[in-house]
């Protein structure tokens, strides 16, 4: 809303302060001021309706609501404020349950660094830069960002983030069929998150490009029966490593079958796990995307998140999403621009390398500060953490009757639990302790034919912030 003072000049009711500034003998400004009859008059007026009824007109009359709304009276301040205490009483704080949920977003720790530096205002309040040479400090904390990337990934080159993983790995194969010519099917791993398959199933709804789906042999895939669905038009493989039931995948061998008949090899990692497997750009991969959650982002519900992308160097040109460089302006000092691609190329439709035109920034500064504090070395301590806490609580829970491991194969930090009871039922004893368990695969197999699992299996996931004595009292909730 804009208002007029008494001298003609023009403030914004919404940024006016409530006083005025020192030394100003003006009036004393409302921070709000509503519109009048008479502005709403004149307005009605200006646009030919008699009342504010004309102007919900088209809607019919049935779905108005033509009745009182049913607000309980008013309160005091101490009352409304009895009120407010007592509903947010009412709510669950992460403090108060232990989490080992997985399949997809992770309960890591996060340095107190990190909130500091992400709140603050130039970045917590900053939107997308569209005179991005303007924005010295953000593009600067993308190329950070880029750079931290592809040192994690062993890949040349990384975007400024994407919305989130499923989403980047979409885009991953969508820059395959740029990249090879070829648009008559994509291979995806059956062992892939179902979520990120149907989510690319979405992408892929309006196109002729078939989704070919090679389900998954005890846990993972099999390199010889995922060899024999790639064609000589199949523009990308997709596999994830770990998978979405937490078992290594044979990432060399998927990446050979790949090649051999010329698509490109799309992995789909955990950051995480990098500090002790092999990164992608080790195994061959040609694009690597990933869920950068893990990275300095709370669970929140399950949103916003961080779509890690990174490629080689000579698909470049087909990368979807921004790229931050580094040169030097005419003074010779450094500046950062976004480069290799023209500007707002994002909206070009047909000839955009993607329709995704801008970034999670804020949620990229939180990684890039995440990376830093850890560095290579507490990288791989966290991992190592996870793995082992996995694997203790992997051979806890296996000694509990009708408990057992549903695939035998190696596992990063997550693993699926086969039970002879309803898993609900045991997902429901530990949620009753205050633990958090899960998912149970049922949630997925109605979607998805390659489990097999049914009712009986769940997925467990242990992270660095777990301790013995948690890992323990989930054994001694799930025996009852």
């Amino acid at each position: 809303m804009v208002g007029r003072s008494r001298t003609g000049d023009y403030y914004s009711a919404v940024t006016r302060p409530h006083h005025p500034p020192t030394g100003c003998s003006g009036e004393h400004v409302l921070a709000y001021i509503p519109t009048t009859e008479t502005d709403r008059d004149e307005m009605l007026r200006a646009i030919d309706c008699e009342s504010i009824e004309d102007l919900f007109e088209t809607i019919p009359a049935k779905f108005r609501l033509d009745r009182p709304l049913e607000v309980p009276p008013a309160l005091t301040e101490p009352e409304l404020e009895r009120h407010v205490r007592s509903l947010a009483a009412l709510n669950v704080t992460a403090a108060d349950r232990t989490c080992f949920l997985g399949g997809g977003a992770y309960d890591h720790f996060i340095p107190a660094a990190v909130d500091e530096i992400a709140s603050r205002g130039e970045f917590y309040t900053a939107y997308t830069p569209y005179q991005p040479e303007a924005s010295q400090g953000s593009l600067q904390a993308f190329f950070e960002f880029q750079s931290l990337i592809c040192r994690l990934t062993g890949m040349e080159v990384s975007n400024a983030s994407l919305y989130e993983g499923a989403t980047a790995a979409s885009e991953a194969a969508f820059m395959s069929m740029r990249v090879t010519g070829r648009h008559g099917n994509i291979v995806v791993a059956g062992s892939v998150h179902p979520e990120y398959r149907q989510v690319l199933e979405t992408y892929l709804t309006d196109f002729e490009t078939k989704l070919i789906t090679v389900p998954h042999d005890g846990g993972a895939v099999d390199p010889n029966r995922l060899a024999d669905a790639v064609t000589d038009q199949t523009a990308c493989v997709l596999f994830q490593h770990p998978n979405f039931f937490g078992c290594l995948e044979q990432v060399e061998e998927l990446v050979a079958a790949a090649r051999a008949k010329g698509a490109l090899a799309v992995s789909i990692f955990d950051p995480l796990s990098l500090g002790v497997l092999k990164r992608p750009g080790e195994y061959g991969a040609d694009i690597a995307v990933a869920e950068g959650q893990s990275l300095g982002i709370p669970l929140q519900y399950g949103g916003p998140y961080l779509g890690l992308f990174a490629c080689r160097e000579e698909f470049v040109r087909k990368m979807p999403g921004r790229l931050v460089g580094l040169t030097t302006d005419r003074n010779g000092k450094p500046a950062y621009v976004l480069n290799l691609q023209a500007r707002e190329q994002h909206i070009r439709r047909g000839k955009a390398t993607s329709n995704i035109c801008t970034n999670q920034g804020l949620m990229a500064l939180r990684a890039t500060v995440y990376l830093s504090l850890l560095g290579p070395t507490g990288l791989r301590e966290v991992s190592e953490l996870c793995a082992r806490k996995a694997h203790y609580a992997a051979e806890r829970l296996t000694q509990v009757p009708g408990l057992s491991l549903a695939f035998d194969r190696p596992f990063f930090k997550e693993f699926t639990v086969r039970t002879e009871e309803p898993a609900a039922t045991v997902i429901a004893r530990a949620r009753s302790a205050g633990i958090d368990v899960g998912p149970a695969l049922a949630r997925f197999s109605r979607q998805d034919v390659t489990f097999d699992l049914a009712e009986n299996a769940f997925l467990v996931a242990v992270t660095e912030q777990r301790t013995k004595a948690e890992i323990d009292s989930l054994v001694e909730a799930i025996s009852g």
